[in-house]
Order: structure tokens, then sequence, then C-alpha cells
């Protein structure tokens, strides 16, 4: 599973209507974002116009070449082309470049010896103030506090 992260700009005069489009994306568009393997799609847009996008797929390169072959997909592109900076006549999905990724945690954890010394409590354990929720804490070296 690839995880794809990507920025964009977006113009600020556009951004309370860019919001407002992505309150309301069309079925036909969501439905094929989902069957062309856009998992866990998400979109940030921060006040001055940086917009990170995030999804989880197989393959990026034929996620993003099966919806481009969509009509949906065609249409939306074009509505949305005047909201982006720097497209230099490009659409928006053609300017989406994915960053490298440097870290995730689960795979340097997973690489890690096994120690239960300094191993934590799961936080589905712990009350909503991070307190023990019905669960023991193992004190380090035996110490039974």
């Amino acid at each position: 599973m690839q995880r794809v992260c990507f920025l964009l700009k977006v113009r600020q005069s556009k951004l309370d209507e860019y919001r407002q489009r992505h309150a309301e994306v069309w079925p036909e568009m969501l439905r094929a974002l989902k069957s062309t393997g856009w998992d866990n799609y998400s979109l940030f847009l921060d006040d001055t116009g940086l917009l990170v996008g995030y999804l989880e797929t197989d393959d990026f390169a034929a996620t993003q070449a099966a919806m481009a072959d969509t009509e949906v997909n065609a249409r939306w592109q074009e509505s949305m082309a005047p909201f982006f900076e720097a497209l230099d006549g490009a659409r928006p999905d053609e300017s989406m470049r994915a960053l490298p990724l440097i870290f995730q945690l689960e795979t340097q954890l997973a690489a890690l010896p096994h120690d239960p010394a300094t191993e934590t409590i799961p936080t589905t354990q712990r009350g909503a103030e991070g307190s023990l929720a019905g669960a023991e804490r193992q004190a380090p070296h035996g110490d039974s506090r």
C-alpha cells in the first residue's frame, strides 16, 4: 500500500468557494475516486491557500491514470482549475507531485527489537485524560508499585 501526500496552492481569493465545493463534492466524483483506488483520500487547506492531499493506494500512477480516464474527472478538473495558482496550463490532477515519504512510525517501530520493559500501554486502554482505564501498567524491571 502506497501512502501518497501532495501539495497544491489555492488562490487566496477562492478559499471560501473551494471549501464549499469540497463540502458538496458531486456524488459521481466520489464514486469515481473510490472505484479507481483513491482510498482514505483527504484534503487539508490552511488560510494561506496551501493544500495538502493524502491518499492510500496500491499504485499511484495506475490510480491517477484510471481517474484521468473518467468523464466526471474531466468535468471536475475543468471546474476546479481556476482555483489553483501556478498550474501553467495543466489540470490540477496533472500538477500533483507526490512528496517522498521520509518517516513512518509503524515501519520504524516494527523494526525495533521486542523489549517488554519499555513497551507502553495501548491508547485504547487509556481514558480521556490519558489515565489508565481498567488496565494495569507493568512497571519497568519488575517493580510492583
